[in-house]
C-alpha cells in the first residue's frame, strides 16, 4: 500500500451553533488542511498519483471555502462548519473528483490551529 499527502490551507469565518462556549461567537481560523491519498499500485511513471493533480484538486474545492462565511455555505447551513464537518466536506468532493480504479482519497485533516484538528476517513 503506497499513500502520499499533501498539505494546504485556507483562511474562513464560523461560528458553531447550539455550542456552548465562546466558539459560539462569530470568529476565523487559518485551517491547514492534509489530503492523504491511498493505492496498492503505482502508475507507469513509479508515482501513485501526481502531487500537482492533488494540489489542483484540493485547489479547486478549498476556493469554495476560502474567505467565507462558512455558515452560509450550503453544506454548513444545516449542520455546524467544525472542523470534523469541513474535513468530511473536503474528503467528500475530493472522492468525486480523484477517486478511480487505482487510487482513492484515504483521509482528510483540518487543523483549525496548531493544537487542534479533526480528521475524516471511511472505514474499508
Amino acid at each position: 500500500m503506497f499513500e502520499v499527502k499533501i498539505t494546504t490551507q485556507f483562511a474562513a469565518a464560523h461560528q458553531l451553533r447550539n455550542f456552548k462556549g465562546s466558539c459560539e461567537q462569530l470568529h476565523g481560523h487559518n485551517w491547514k488542511v492534509e489530503v492523504f491519498v491511498r493505492g496498492d499500485t503505482l502508475a507507469e511513471d513509479g508515482t501513485l498519483i501526481d502531487f500537482r493533480d492533488v494540489k489542483e484538486a484540493t485547489r479547486e474545492v478549498l476556493e469554495r471555502l476560502d474567505h467565507k462565511f462558512l455558515n452560509d455555505l450550503a453544506p454548513f447551513q444545516n449542520e455546524n462548519p467544525s472542523s470534523e464537518n469541513i474535513a468530511r466536506f473536503i474528503f467528500k468532493a475530493l472522492s468525486e473528483q480523484l477517486n478511480n480504479e487505482r487510487i482513492r482519497i484515504s483521509r482528510v485533516t483540518a487543523w483549525e490551529s496548531d493544537t487542534a484538528c479533526a480528521s475524516y476517513f471511511e472505514g474499508e
